[in-house]
């Protein structure tokens, strides 16, 4: 457990606050997770500030994790956050991601855990898993790989994974 670590509570209970590195090392994929910065929300009259505040408060689903680089260039680690895809129809025009580094100033807490039995569809590539998709069984990943072909692609069944103490509390 590192020292940045607290607890607050959240609607009577405690809720588990982690790091940028207590995400990388402990998050699984799949995680939805709010981030925040501990600033009070401007009103909503002031627009600037509130988009502002919104780029620092919001929450995202742990869609990978980048170990830090053992090459002559001095990478962090890090990990991206999706935030959410947006388009007409069946035609996703954008797709809001975040990376972030283990040493961001901003806090993290888990909103949702992914539950056993669900099914993880990762595209591997560069000796690093990025999740595609959450399925709630296989047969619903199924469905998804036949509609969005990705090389490389595996599925990862949830099952009761060995947690720290630190997430089990939160989840």
């Amino acid at each position: 457990m590192s020292d940045s670590t607290t607890q607050r509570a959240v609607a009577g209970a405690p809720a588990i606050i982690l790091d940028g590195n207590d995400v990388y090392e402990a998050a699984p994929l799949g995680t939805q997770l709010r981030y925040f910065d501990g600033t009070p929300q401007p009103p909503a009259r002031f627009n600037r500030k509130l988009r502002d505040w919104q780029h620092r408060n919001n929450t995202g689903r742990l869609v990978e994790k980048c170990a830090p680089s053992t090459s002559g260039a001095a990478y962090l680690a890090s990990f991206v956050l999706d935030e959410g895809s947006y388009g007409s129809n069946t035609a996703v025009i954008l797709t809001v991601r975040r990376h972030y580094l283990v040493t961001t100033p901003l806090h993290f807490e888990i909103v949702e855990l992914p539950r056993s039995g669900m099914v993880r569809v990762l595209h591997r590539w560069n000796e690093r898993d990025e999740l595609k998709f959450l399925a709630p069984d296989m047969a619903a990943a199924e469905i998804w790989m036949q509609r969005n072909r990705y090389s490389n692609m595996v599925t990862e069944v949830v099952g009761e994974e060995s947690l720290p103490d630190k997430l089990t509390r939160a989840a």
